[in-house]
Formats: structure tokens, C-alpha cells, sequence
């Protein structure tokens, strides 16, 4: 799992070139407020939008995720712990009033860049 990259993944990446080529200006790996060790993968801190690009293995995703055989038990405990951690992270700042976006690594990148795009600009007149 150490070799398991957590930030700037592909599908990461992809999203934020679109992003800023768009003219749109982020923060990367912020961390969650009341929640040290967690972070934002693309955070927008002035409108309060928080950009989630969730592995379908390591978030379970409905469609892909995939349930080892070999240590099942500890690997049902480990996936489902992270699931209950993104739950747990939604609401957390949901609550401080930050619109929270949660994407697939699967989905299309110019379709996640535009919806976050939208969020954005909708943030920032609703202030």
C-alpha cells in the first residue's frame, strides 16, 4: 500500500490541467478543518468547494471495486473503514459550508472539470 500513489494520480492530474488551462486557480492537498490527517484533493477555499478523485478500488466504487480473496476479512474492514471516512469527511464539511464534489477515477475528466468549473462559479455568486 505504500506504493499506492494517494496524490496526483492520473485522473488527478488531468482534471486540474483541464481546470487551470480554464483559468481556474485551486489549492492542492489541503487538509479537512477538525480533521488533521485528511486533505482535499482540489480545494477552492474562497467559494468553499472541496474536489474529491476517488480510486475505485480503495473508495468502492458501485461499478469497478473488486473484493480481494486472500485476507478478505481484513481487506472487507480496511475498504469499508474508507468508505466510512469519506462519509464521515463529507458531512464534516458540509457542515463548515463547503460544497463537497466526489468523482470516480473512471470518469471522464472534461465531464468532471466541467462540473466542477460549474460548482465554482455557482460558489462564487451565491457569496
Amino acid at each position: 500500500m505504500s506504493r499506492q500513489a494517494s496524490r496526483d494520480t492520473a485522473p488527478e492530474v488531468a482534471v486540474r490541467r483541464l481546470l487551470y488551462a480554464a483559468g481556474y486557480r485551486y489549492r492542492l492537498h489541503r487538509k479537512v478543518p477538525g480533521h488533521p490527517r485528511r486533505t482535499i484533493d482540489i480545494a477552492f477555499p474562497g467559494p468553499k468547494v472541496a474536489v474529491f478523485l476517488d480510486g475505485c478500488f480503495w473508495h468502492g466504487c458501485p461499478q469497478h471495486a473488486t473484493h480481494p480473496k486472500a485476507n478478505a476479512e481484513w481487506w472487507r474492514k480496511k475498504l469499508d473503514g474508507n468508505i466510512t471516512r469519506d462519509r464521515e469527511t463529507t458531512e464534516s464539511l458540509k457542515t463548515d459550508g463547503w460544497t463537497v464534489l466526489r468523482f470516480w477515477e473512471h470518469e471522464d475528466p472534461v465531464a468532471v472539470a466541467d462540473r466542477v468549473a460549474a460548482a465554482v462559479v455557482a460558489a462564487r455568486e451565491s457569496r
